[in-house]
């Protein structure tokens, strides 16, 4: 089935705002940058919009080498891309990871913002992080502070069918997509096992279950009610799983390295 990338995104920090690319580099831990940071309370714990909604709020950009932040007031930090510092200990959901403290500055500039004491960290590569081999064949994937997986593949026929059903629009920084696939009819992501675009072949794996993150305005940082994640479990809901399913975790088999570009065509190859 012929398909086209139709968005190509990003999401250097976890859980902020992400950015839509034009191109963008595939390695065997996802997209170049993506969830490579993370912000995490005193404790060391990740903190998400599944509890602070206005990290939505928090835009982010790469450029010249340094990872900027900046909140609403326009107040904003950055860090180069590649910085070390002070080696901690942090957790995200049951994993516990080394990595590298970002620095005072961009800890005043999010602990300022949401009035507690917060810190940026840069995931340290010279450990391991490994997705659940339940769902990668036996294979060893790395990811970095995903949920889970290196990549997520929606389309965007099934944003539009499930805008339909709710009566509203629905934008697509709800759902979080690494790749929004255009030309395909609706769900045909569950359908798929290979998705393949020059020289990258991905294997589509776990249906992503999903949570109140969808149901967030990332204009305002604020919930909206239960939609759209009461609809979807209308007709959504996986009792393997436990849970709502929208979209579809990925990873590379092979084409790390190559470049993704927007507009592009794909295949996408049924089991």
């Amino acid at each position: 089935m012929r398909a086209t990338l139709a968005r190509l995104f990003i999401y250097p920090v976890k859980s902020a705002a992400g950015i839509e690319c034009e191109r963008v580099e595939l390695g065997p831990q996802g997209f170049r940058h993506d969830r490579e940071w993370m912000i995490v309370d005193a404790a060391g714990r990740f903190v998400t919009q599944r509890e602070e909604g206005r990290l939505a709020l928090i835009s982010t950009a790469i450029e010249a080498g340094r990872l900027h932040l900046t909140v609403p007031s326009g107040e904003s930090a950055a860090v180069a891309v590649d910085h070390g510092g002070e080696n901690v200990a942090v957790q995200v959901w049951s994993a516990h990871c080394s990595a590298f403290d970002a620095g005072r500055e961009v800890s005043e500039l999010l602990s300022g913002f949401l009035g507690r004491s917060l810190r940026l960290v840069r995931f340290d590569q010279s450990q391991q992080r490994l997705a659940d081999e339940r769902w990668t064949a036996g294979q060893t994937v790395p990811t970095l502070f995903s949920d889970g997986y290196p990549l997520l593949v929606l389309s965007e026929g099934s944003i539009a069918d499930l805008a339909t059903r709710v009566g509203h629009d629905l934008p697509v920084q709800r759902f979080r997509p690494n790749i929004l696939l255009g030309g395909v009819a609706p769900y045909a992501e569950d359908a798929a096992s290979i998705l393949e675009t020059g020289d990258a072949r991905l294997q589509l794996t776990k249906a992503c279950t999903r949570c109140a993150i969808t149901t967030l305005d990332h204009v305002t940082g604020q919930r909206t009610g239960a939609e759209p994640l009461a609809t979807l479990k209308s007709y959504r809901f996986d009792r393997d799983l436990r849970g709502v399913v929208f979209g579809r975790n990925a990873y590379a088999l092979a084409g790390a390295g190559s470049i993704l570009t927007r507009g592009a065509p794909a295949s996408i190859i049924a089991p």
